[in-house]
Protein backbone atom coordinates (compact mmCIF):
# COMPACT_ATOMS: atom_id res chain seq x y z
CA UNK A 1 0.00 0.00 0.00
CA UNK A 2 1.35 3.75 -0.56
CA UNK A 3 2.67 5.44 2.03
CA UNK A 4 3.06 8.78 -0.05
CA UNK A 5 -0.50 10.26 -1.60
CA UNK A 6 -1.13 12.38 -4.33
CA UNK A 7 -1.34 15.69 -2.37
CA UNK A 8 1.90 14.88 -0.55
CA UNK A 9 3.51 14.29 -3.97
CA UNK A 10 2.30 16.99 -5.21
CA UNK A 11 3.53 19.27 -2.72
CA UNK A 12 6.94 17.99 -2.93
CA UNK A 13 7.37 18.66 -5.97
CA UNK A 14 6.42 22.26 -6.26
CA UNK A 15 8.06 22.79 -3.09
CA UNK A 16 12.10 24.10 -2.85
CA UNK A 17 12.80 23.81 0.32
CA UNK A 18 12.63 20.67 2.94
CA UNK A 19 14.46 20.14 6.07
CA UNK A 20 15.85 16.72 7.18
CA UNK A 21 16.53 15.51 10.73
CA UNK A 22 18.99 13.16 11.67
CA UNK A 23 20.89 12.24 14.48
CA UNK A 24 24.37 12.59 15.10
CA UNK A 25 26.52 9.52 16.43
CA UNK A 26 26.36 10.74 19.90
CA UNK A 27 22.45 10.91 19.58
CA UNK A 28 22.19 14.85 19.59
CA UNK A 29 19.75 16.12 16.53
CA UNK A 30 20.99 17.40 13.34
CA UNK A 31 18.66 19.64 11.14
CA UNK A 32 19.41 20.11 7.38
CA UNK A 33 17.37 22.30 4.77
CA UNK A 34 17.65 20.16 1.24
CA UNK A 35 16.52 21.85 -2.35
CA UNK A 36 16.96 18.38 -4.25
CA UNK A 37 13.73 16.19 -2.63
CA UNK A 38 11.88 14.46 -5.25
CA UNK A 39 9.28 11.65 -5.38
CA UNK A 40 10.96 8.50 -6.38
CA UNK A 41 7.93 5.73 -5.92
CA UNK A 42 4.61 5.74 -3.85
CA UNK A 43 6.99 4.90 -0.89
CA UNK A 44 10.37 6.62 -1.36
CA UNK A 45 11.72 9.94 -1.66
CA UNK A 46 15.42 10.55 -2.60
CA UNK A 47 17.56 13.85 -2.50
CA UNK A 48 21.55 14.50 -3.96
CA UNK A 49 23.70 15.00 -1.05
CA UNK A 50 24.93 18.42 -2.45
CA UNK A 51 26.97 19.86 0.44
CA UNK A 52 26.23 17.45 3.48
CA UNK A 53 29.01 15.46 4.75
CA UNK A 54 27.01 15.59 8.33
CA UNK A 55 23.90 14.06 6.95
CA UNK A 56 25.46 11.72 5.29
CA UNK A 57 28.06 10.84 8.27
CA UNK A 58 24.65 10.20 10.87
CA UNK A 59 23.18 8.22 8.07
CA UNK A 60 25.75 5.77 7.67
CA UNK A 61 25.72 5.48 11.41
CA UNK A 62 22.10 5.56 11.72
CA UNK A 63 19.83 6.06 9.02
CA UNK A 64 16.62 7.19 11.00
CA UNK A 65 15.90 10.20 9.39
CA UNK A 66 12.72 12.71 9.12
CA UNK A 67 11.66 15.18 6.47
CA UNK A 68 9.51 18.41 6.74
CA UNK A 69 7.88 20.01 3.83
CA UNK A 70 5.72 23.11 4.33
CA UNK A 71 4.36 25.77 2.65
CA UNK A 72 5.27 29.10 3.52
CA UNK A 73 2.18 30.64 2.78
CA UNK A 74 -0.30 27.58 3.04
CA UNK A 75 1.12 27.25 6.64
CA UNK A 76 0.51 23.16 5.87
CA UNK A 77 2.82 20.59 4.65
CA UNK A 78 3.84 16.79 5.71
CA UNK A 79 6.22 14.75 7.87
CA UNK A 80 8.23 12.04 6.47
CA UNK A 81 9.68 9.36 8.37
CA UNK A 82 11.35 6.17 7.53
CA UNK A 83 15.06 4.98 7.43
CA UNK A 84 17.60 5.94 4.66
CA UNK A 85 20.09 4.03 2.45
CA UNK A 86 22.79 6.40 0.81
CA UNK A 87 24.30 5.38 -2.43
CA UNK A 88 27.36 6.51 -4.26
CA UNK A 89 27.66 4.95 -7.66
CA UNK A 90 25.23 2.26 -9.47
CA UNK A 91 22.18 2.34 -11.45
CA UNK A 92 19.72 4.35 -8.83
CA UNK A 93 22.44 6.40 -8.18
CA UNK A 94 22.98 7.51 -12.01
CA UNK A 95 19.39 7.70 -12.54
CA UNK A 96 18.28 10.10 -9.57
CA UNK A 97 21.78 11.88 -10.38
CA UNK A 98 20.18 12.24 -13.77
CA UNK A 99 16.63 13.35 -13.04
CA UNK A 100 18.08 15.83 -10.52
CA UNK A 101 20.34 17.41 -12.73
CA UNK A 102 17.81 17.58 -15.16
CA UNK A 103 15.50 19.79 -12.67
CA UNK A 104 18.75 21.34 -11.34
CA UNK A 105 20.84 21.99 -13.71
CA UNK A 106 23.70 19.83 -15.07
CA UNK A 107 26.59 21.36 -12.65
CA UNK A 108 24.54 19.92 -9.29
CA UNK A 109 27.37 18.39 -7.62
CA UNK A 110 25.70 14.92 -6.68
CA UNK A 111 28.08 13.60 -3.86
CA UNK A 112 25.39 10.74 -3.13
CA UNK A 113 21.88 10.35 -3.26
CA UNK A 114 20.27 9.60 -0.12
CA UNK A 115 16.89 6.73 -0.81
CA UNK A 116 14.07 7.57 2.15
CA UNK A 117 11.66 4.59 2.43
CA UNK A 118 9.04 6.81 3.94
CA UNK A 119 7.58 4.32 6.91
CA UNK A 120 5.20 6.82 8.07
CA UNK A 121 3.68 10.19 6.57
CA UNK A 122 1.85 12.65 8.60
CA UNK A 123 -0.02 16.14 7.96
CA UNK A 124 1.71 18.92 9.58
CA UNK A 125 -0.84 22.09 9.90
CA UNK A 126 -0.24 25.56 11.72
CA UNK A 127 -1.96 26.21 14.58
CA UNK A 128 -3.87 28.91 12.87
CA UNK A 129 -6.44 26.76 11.41
CA UNK A 130 -7.11 25.32 14.99
CA UNK A 131 -7.22 28.84 16.47
CA UNK A 132 -9.88 30.07 13.66
CA UNK A 133 -11.20 27.37 12.19
CA UNK A 134 -13.54 28.77 9.95
CA UNK A 135 -10.32 30.47 8.58
CA UNK A 136 -9.48 29.43 4.57
CA UNK A 137 -6.36 28.55 2.99
CA UNK A 138 -7.08 31.72 1.02
CA UNK A 139 -7.15 34.01 4.10
CA UNK A 140 -3.88 32.14 5.51
CA UNK A 141 -1.81 32.60 2.44
CA UNK A 142 -2.64 36.15 2.24
CA UNK A 143 -1.87 36.73 5.46
CA UNK A 144 1.76 35.01 4.71
CA UNK A 145 1.96 36.58 2.00
CA UNK A 146 2.13 39.94 3.12
CA UNK A 147 3.98 39.36 6.13
CA UNK A 148 7.10 38.43 3.39
CA UNK A 149 6.01 40.77 1.49
CA UNK A 150 4.86 38.39 -1.89
CA UNK A 151 1.70 39.45 -4.00
CA UNK A 152 -0.90 36.25 -5.20
CA UNK A 153 -0.96 36.03 -9.13
CA UNK A 154 -4.72 37.71 -8.59
CA UNK A 155 -3.42 40.90 -7.23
Amino acid sequence: MAVLTDAMKAMVQRTQLCYVATATPDGKPNLSPKGSLAVWDDNTLVFADIASPGTIANLEVNPAIEINIVDPFLRKGYRFAGRASVVSEGDTFRTVKDQLQRKHGPRLPVNHVVIVHVDRAASLISPAYMVQPDISEDEVQRTWRGIYGVRLDTE
